[in-house]
């Protein structure tokens, strides 16, 4: 797990393979790191200097409180190696508006974000949401989109009004020792939000949020998540997917392994929604997870629809297949610890599990079956229903 110490050794390796660089600080730029002004202009200043730069450079945000309103920091950039290098905490304005971003790096490569904070303060939308006003959707705090090879480590996310961070048609994106934060009764504050994009990795990371700690959507493809603590939040998800109007690129190849789970409302999940969308999810691990008094420990949902109104009341045409659960162990908060709710039209198929302990109220809980074909071996509790 991510610790001050580990972020340390981590500063020190990126200050000793950086003392070449030319280092922008924003400071230099007019930045103050007063918590009141507005230092928006001297964060773009000191990104256009290192975007421009023809060798390698940095970007610097010392210890302080810094004011960014929303900002797109923007490539293509003349090097593929700049480092944004984080001491302080850069904090979003305190009221929301309509927009979708707060923090967006485009169209760059070669992009390596170390440590600091960013605090989106998103307690405001989180009101407006809870007293049933017309509020907007709020901002993603952290958002990589169209990009390749980006490395986010040490980085801690807090408060925000969204998705905390966005990785958007993306490759080569690498996620390591986050800390992400937000309150269990914040809504729809996933952690890391997955669409569109391919060879990612999230590793060592604690995440605790009011929505899905990781989530994947459509399009989605050879993604590495090991070693994350989850809770509160609504576990890790693939999808939801068939929500929308058209066929949707599939989700394939992805680990899910040495999870521990504590208080989610899910543990490890797929849903999709029962319309007549095209899309498929395959090959997919989970492997060597802990639940810890998880409401669904292990649910797939073909039928999902949150609200309970307008739900389609249709089938689901996502074909899951190919998904194996190995070793997961620990309790369940309800009697159903295990629940495929599949398709009629679509059956989940190649659904494998092996090693599987997972008790309610210190007793056996039960397993849930509804158009899904597969195999189980090794020790299973609940009684498999495949």
């Amino acid at each position: 797990m991510p610790s001050h110490h580990h972020f340390l050794l981590l500063l020190l390796l990126f200050l000793s393979t950086t003392t070449k660089m030319t280092s922008y600080n924003i400071i230099d730029f007019g930045a103050k790191n007063d918590n009141i002004t507005d230092s928006t202009n001297a964060f773009i200043g000191a990104w256009e200097a290192a975007c421009r730069s023809m060798e390698a450079a940095n970007m610097s945000v010392p210890a302080g409180r810094f004011l960014l309103s929303r900002t797109l920091f923007e490539g293509p950039c003349n090097n593929s190696d700049i480092g944004v290098l984080i001491e302080g905490t850069i904090v979003a304005p305190s009221n929301y508006s309509a927009l979708r971003e707060w923090v967006t790096f485009k169209h760059v490569e070669g992009v390596s974000i170390y440590g600091g904070t960013l605090d989106a303060q998103g307690q405001a939308l989180w009101d407006c949401k809870n007293s049933s006003r017309r509020c907007p959707d709020g901002a993603t705090t952290l958002t990589v989109m169209h990009s390749n090879n980006v490395t986010i480590n040490g980085v801690n996310l807090i408060n925000s009004e969204m998705f905390h961070m966005s990785i958007y048609g993306s490759s080569n994106v690498t996620v390591q020792a986050v800390n992400i934060t937000a309150p269990g009764d914040s809504p729809n504050t996933d952690g890391i939000h997955i669409h569109m994009s391919n060879a990612v990795t999230v590793t060592d990371s604690v995440i605790s949020t009011g929505d899905d700690c990781i989530s994947m959507g459509h399009g989605t493809n050879d993604v590495w998540i090991e070693n994350i603590t989850c809770g509160p939040g609504h576990g890790i998800s693939i999808g939801s997917l068939g929500g929308g109007t058209t066929d949707e690129a599939g989700v394939a190849n992805i680990t899910v392994k040495t999870v521990v789970f504590s208080g989610t409302q899910n543990g490890i999940r797929i849903k999709t929604w029962a319309n007549p969308i095209t899309g498929f999810v395959t090959n997919v691990t989970f492997e060597n997870i802990t639940m810890n008094f998880v409401d669904n420990p292990i649910i797939v949902d073909q039928n999902y629809c949150p609200q309970k109104t307008n739900c389609p009341n249709m089938t689901s045409d996502i074909a899951i297949s190919q998904i194996s659960y190995m070793n997961i162990t620990g309790s369940s908060a309800t009697l159903v610890a295990v629940k495929f709710a599949c398709s009629p039209t679509k059956p989940c198929s190649g659904i494998s599990m092996q090693d599987i302990m997972l008790t309610y109220d210190n007793k056996p809980a039960l397993a849930l079956c509804q158009n899904v074909n597969g195999t189980a071996v090794g020790l299973i509790v609940p009684e498999s229903c495949l």
